[in-house]
């Protein structure tokens, strides 16, 4: 249970904190704090246990049949990620009550952080691979709200936009390279699949494989190329970018690399594309990180620069850089986060965060300077902080690297990547606190309070302990980790400042030197550098985004044509192409063994009845009127067909989808042209004509077939044996769509609930335009009532709402064992809310409604999955039910069924899209009539 309390618990956290959005900040900070807090003595409690070698498991049945299960593994790896997703999470929280205005949405914010840090909890505990995708793509939309979360601007947006994309693209093609390792291995739960690293490593589709996940992992680390979506992230606030950085987004292409080392490492291949990747994308983010002013920029291109080292690292396939890479790793997400806080900081307190407009802040921020440097110099890897343990392992492991059968490139280039990294990192300290004092904006700057200045120093504290006490703090951690990276035992390792002198404290030395030089000559490096033509990334992405779309465009415009006829025409073409081909396969032969019902005559003039109306609808289609008279004709008949056949639920459903629609269709009618004009020629006709009877007589032809055969064994009588049985209920239809099929149900009511958001975005404009000025110069030519809202028609209508209210819900009650349930039930409740609108006008009937329908259809789309994931709580699978019988006094015997619940959801949505279908065309026929003409104005 630890597990999945560890997950539940941020996302708890986030729905917690919208549905009190409008509470004061210290609240939003207490759950989000909390939550964070409590996952980390959670995971620390179960630390030594999993350090000593018991990794925790827990496995919950979800979708079986697809290998989908709530698999969740701790183990040292998990532990560690998890840790550092806690950890910093909650002193970022922290930071943010600091960094963030008052003004601020900070319920937003929160929730979207809560969201983020459980989908990273997700990924860090997944074991079973198809889990982790979910979770992977997760992060890519919670990380857009995020980065998008000042949604008024607009380099936000430009940068959220960015991210998604990138980042999700990388994660289809992560998505395909599991589904083939899944495949290959014949499993998708991570303990089997990191078993079959021979099987995998040896069949053809390892290329592809590997080519796939990595894809997936270096957009999600900001490799080179993919790494331009992440310094436009930084239009985030200041905490998100901390977050990001140090310990989660980024990180997880890192730790995906490191989950799958065990099968996925060793090759060639992987060294070639994994170390070389790693390689370019550290020298080219220092590069790049030393010639940006924008302190977050600086920040942001040293973040591609070390993810680049750590990619590298476990590039190198080698147990010693597992260890260097798990360090750093540690190293990384401490400075790192210290540093954006830093900067942050900087910037709340000066107004700027152009680095040529600071200096000399140590005298008026002495404990921000402190923080600060001490931070930047972990980053440039100077003793005695960690960085300068993990940089010298680093350096180590590349003297020990023979690339292209030179033993001096590899060493050689990720020296140049270090003196970079020291470079910019003395620039980042001493360009804000040394020399001549400038504070940008602001006269007087000062450290800002212990919100803001603790958390930034807590962290610059750790990098500096992990330098000097590195085995008392991380040692454990780091040996277990390493050897859950490479699948073997744990390794003897010793962390510490001192090796004696070899080649990486060399390297390292002349690291530090050439990285001074180059800050000695950085203005005249400088001006070099700004003389360079250099592609924007930014702009060459849009550009490549335009052409894509402009390409996608045409390319539908060629094959799905904006015209309704002709998709028609293509649809039915294809059906009679089949039609065809299954004659020629099936014979002569269309008429079964199956004894045929004699037809009584009032079917048959139900059917005469049906084909006449049919028939006047397809003539009469321009008199839109008198068509719905014929249209509710069919459908009654089609009642009476259900009837007949011993299907009254079907029945029930079709009368009150039949009111429904008609009165739906009436109101819709004032938004279009009385008489529409003719959309296609005699020879169109004709040949539309023709296709449609081939087309009708073909399916008529097939329905006979099938129907003059003897059926064998049908998927029907499985309902029919376990309805009562295993759902608890004697109606065959309801249990099927509220328990046997639910997921499918589940689906279906999503649908409809997009389709009425859909219904109010389309009509919300309708009285703008040409729509509008159609309906405010519409005047009926049928005589009216002298009265607006006859009184008769009023009263009448009032006494009956009660009495249909009352009528659904027993239509809702008795579903479950007799025609009913919750679908019929919500049409009854639409119907009975209909008349109010008819009879007592919009404002009357809008001014009474107490539940909005967006927040109907959100409470049962909720209540739906909340009943699905009931049943994981009691180890059953996704939408499971249970029922049972009850007694009271008086009342006697009862039977209660979880899929109740389930129904009660499936009411509130279809309540929801048919009254929001309903009310809205009222609405904008009550506008348009209130509006003066707009001229034309959309």
């Amino acid at each position: 249970m630890t597990l999945l309390v560890l997950l539940a618990l941020p996302f708890a956290a986030a729905v917690a904190i919208g549905l009190l959005a409008r509470f004061p900040r210290s609240v939003h900070v207490a759950i989000a704090a909390s939550a964070s807090a409590t996952g980390l003595a959670l995971l620390l409690s179960r630390a030594q246990e999993v350090l000593a070698g018991a990794p925790i498991a827990v496995q919950v049945p979800w979708v079986p049949a697809l290998g989908l299960d709530v698999s969740l593994w701790l183990d040292p790896l998990g532990l560690l990620f998890a840790g550092l997703i806690l950890g910093i999470g909650l002193l970022v929280v922290i930071y943010a009550q600091g960094y963030l205005a008052r003004a601020e949405a900070t319920g937003r914010f929160l929730s979207f952080l809560m969201l983020f840090q459980g989908a990273m909890i997700g990924i860090a505990l997944s074991s079973n691979l198809l889990l982790l995708l979910i979770f992977w793509e997760l992060t890519s939309l919670s990380s857009f709200l995020l980065i998008g979360f000042w949604r008024d601007r607009a380099d936000a947006r430009q940068g959220a936009r960015m991210a998604l994309a990138v980042t999700g693209g990388g994660g289809l093609a992560l998505i395909a390279g599991v589904l083939l390792l899944g495949q290959v291995a014949g499993s998708y739960e991570l303990p089997a699949v990191l078993a079959q690293r021979e099987l995998v490593q040896q069949s053809p589709l390892y290329p592809a494989i590997l080519t796939l996940i990595l894809l997936g992992a270096f957009t999600k680390s900001a490799q080179f190329p993919f790494h331009f979506w992440l310094p436009h992230a930084m239009a985030a606030p200041t905490p998100v970018s901390a977050y990001l950085h140090s310990a989660t987004m980024v990180k997880a292409g890192v730790f995906l690399l490191a989950r799958l080392w065990p099968v996925l490492a060793g090759t060639d291949l992987w060294f070639a594309l994994v170390a070389t990747t790693g390689l370019v994308t550290l020298i080219f983010g220092a590069s790049v990180a030393l010639f940006r002013d924008d302190l977050k920029a600086i920040l942001a291109y040293s973040t591609i620069s070390q993810l680049g080292l750590m990619v590298m690292l476990l590039g190198f396939a080698t147990p010693a850089a597992a260890v260097a890479a798990i360090f750093h790793i540690l190293n990384h997400a401490a400075f790192k986060a210290a540093l954006f806080m830093n900067a942050g900081i900087v910037d709340h307190e000066t107004g700027t965060r152009d680095i040529r407009r600071l200096g000399g802040l140590a005298r008026l921020m002495p404990l921000t300077a402190i923080g600060g440097t001490l931070a930047a110099a972990a980053m440039a890897g100077l003793p005695p902080l960690g960085g300068f343990i993990s940089k010298e392992m680093m350096l180590e492991q590349s003297a020990h690297t023979v690339a292209l059968e030179q033993p001096w490139l590899v060493p050689a280039l990720a020296a140049i990547g270090a003196a970079l990294s020291v470079a910019y990192s003395l620039r980042y300290a001493i360009g804000l606190y040394v020399g001549r004092t400038r504070t940008g904006d602001v006269p007087a700057p000062h450290d800002p309070g212990a919100l803001m200045l603790g958390p930034s120093s807590l962290l610059a504290v750790l990098a500096l302990a992990l330098g000097l006490l590195p085995m008392a703090i991380a040692g454990p951690l780091v040996i277990e980790a390493a050897a859950a990276v490479t699948g073997g035992a744990s390794m003897k390792v010793d962390l510490a400042l001192w090796h004696g002198v070899n080649v990486a404290l060399a390297l390292s030395i002349g690291a530090v030197l050439v990285g001074a030089l180059l800050l000695s000559g950085y203005p005249l490096l400088e001006r070099r550098v700004r003389a360079w033509k250099t592609p924007d990334a930014k702009r060459l992405f849009e550009h490549g985004l335009e052409a894509l779309v402009a390409a996608a465009r045409r390319m539908t415009l060629t094959i799905h044509a904006p015209s309704l006829q002709r998709a028609l025409l293509m649809v039915f073409a294809v059906a009679a192409l089949f039609a065809v081909d299954g004659a020629g396969v099936a014979g002569t032969i269309v008429t079964g063994d199956r004894a045929t019902t004699p037809a009584s005559m009032t079917a048959i003039i139900a059917w005469l009845l049906l084909l006449v109306a049919t028939l006047a609808v397809v003539l009469m289609h321009r008199q839109r009127f008198l068509v719905l008279i014929f249209i509710s004709v069919i459908g009654l008949v089609m009642a009476l067909a259900f009837i007949h056949l011993s299907a009254p639920d079907l029945a029930l459903t079709q009368i009150a989808v039949e009111v429904v629609t008609i009165l739906l269709l009436l109101l819709a009618l004032h938004l279009m042209p009385k008489t529409p004009r003719l959309l296609s020629g005699r020879g169109r006709r004709v040949r539309d004509g023709l296709l449609g009877l081939f087309v009708g007589g073909a399916a008529g032809v097939g329905a006979w077939a099938i129907m003059t055969r003897v059926q064998g064994d049908t998927i029907s009588a499985f309902h029919w044996a376990n309805s009562y049985a295993g759902g608890g209920g004697t109606n065959v239809v309801n249990v099927t769509l509220v328990d046997f099929r639910a997921f499918d149900t589940l689906g279906e009511i999503i649908v409809l609930g997009i389709a009425g958001l859909a219904i109010f975005a389309l009509l919300e404009p309708a009285v703008r335009g040409v729509a509008g000025r159609r309906l405010r110069a519409w005047r009926s030519d049928m005589p009216h009532s002298p009265e607006r809202h006859p009184v008769m028609f009023v009263m009448v209508t009032r006494l009956l709402l009660p009495i249909a209210l009352l009528v659904g819900i027993y239509i809702f009650l008795r579903g479950h064992n007799q025609p009913g349930g919750g679908f019929v039930a919500a049409l009854v409740f639409a119907i009975a809310i209909l008349l109010q609108y008819l009879a007592s006008g919009f404002d009357w009937t809008d001014e009474r409604r107490k539940i909005g329908e967006h927040p109907l259809i959100a409470f049962g789309v909720l209540i739906a999955v909340a009943t699905g994931l009931g049943s994981l709580a009691f180890g059953a699978p996704f939408l499971s039910s249970s029922f049972g019988y009850f007694h009271l006094p008086l009342i006697g015997e009862f039977e209660l069924a979880t899929a109740m619940l389930f129904d009660t959801g499936v009411a509130c949505v279809v309540l929801g899209a048919v009254t929001m279908a309903l009310a809205q065309l009222s609405h904008v026929a009550q506008r348009a009539a209130r509006q003066p003409d707009d001229g034309g104005a959309a």
